[in-house]
């Protein structure tokens, strides 16, 4: 079974090397993965090419030395040419996020492969319009939010006019029942938003900042995902 087929989204981490307040990307790779996160996304406006492929390698060579490069998916965002050099060079990158502006889903599929991960970000405007009607053939999961306003991503959420919509759990309950496929809430999550956001039967949640920036990350991943496992049940 391919690890498209046991995608797991559920604790999820958003991570390159501007959001860790200095520290090495590995480490806080390291410490959300022992602490149970199930999949990791390198992404970066500030690394090049060569750096997200090491950034890459980093993190498939931390994943698999706690055995889980059968559990735990690696994703890029965006840059299909990291993924396939790194691929090229023998890393194992499991699939790609894209935005709506982003390379096309369908020329992702067709580069990557089957067994490969794609994910892909929501639209922000008339977004349950846009669930329903979607052709998600080619998309795995959609990525949704922001739950709050984040300066992580201050973009993040904004529609045609240039405000931030936010998502709220009622929206997202119903986001949930409209999906053809699972969906993932990011966006200034926090611990305390972990039980009302699991009621709303998503797939999961992704973070940035609440991990990577947190003075103990191995606390704070550790934290976020006994809450999601416990709200989930």
């Amino acid at each position: 079974m391919s690890i498209r087929q046991k995608l797991d989204v559920s604790a999820y981490l958003v991570i390159g090397p501007e959001n860790t307040k200095g520290r090495p990307v590995g480490g806080i790779i390291r410490a959300a993965v022992t602490a149970g996160f199930t999949c990791i996304q390198i992404r970066s406006k500030v690394a090049s090419a060569i750096e997200l492929i090491e950034l890459t390698r980093q993190a498939a060579a931390i994943i698999d030395s706690l055995g889980k490069s059968d559990q735990v998916a690696l994703l890029v965002n965006d840059r299909l040419d990291v993924i396939l050099a790194a691929r090229k060079l023998g890393i194992k990158a499991d699939g790609i996020h894209v935005g709506q502006t982003d390379i096309p889903v369908e020329v992702c599929r067709e580069y990557l492969g089957e067994d490969s991960i794609v994910g892909l970000s929501a639209r922000t405007d008339e977004l349950l319009e846009y669930i329903k009607t979607v052709d998600v053939h080619s998309i795995d999961y959609f990525g949704a939010g922001p739950l709050h306003k984040t300066r992580t991503k201050p973009n993040c959420g904004l529609d045609s006019t240039g405000t931030v919509i936010t998502r709220s759990f009622a929206e997202l309950t119903e986001l949930r029942k409209l999906s053809p496929i699972p969906v993932v809430v990011g966006g200034g999550v926090k611990l305390l938003d972990i039980s009302p956001l699991a009621k709303t039967q998503v797939a999961g949640f992704f973070v940035v900042s609440a991990v990577a920036e947190a003075d103990q990350p191995e606390i704070a991943a550790a934290e976020l995902a006994q809450a999601w496992n416990s709200a989930a049940v």
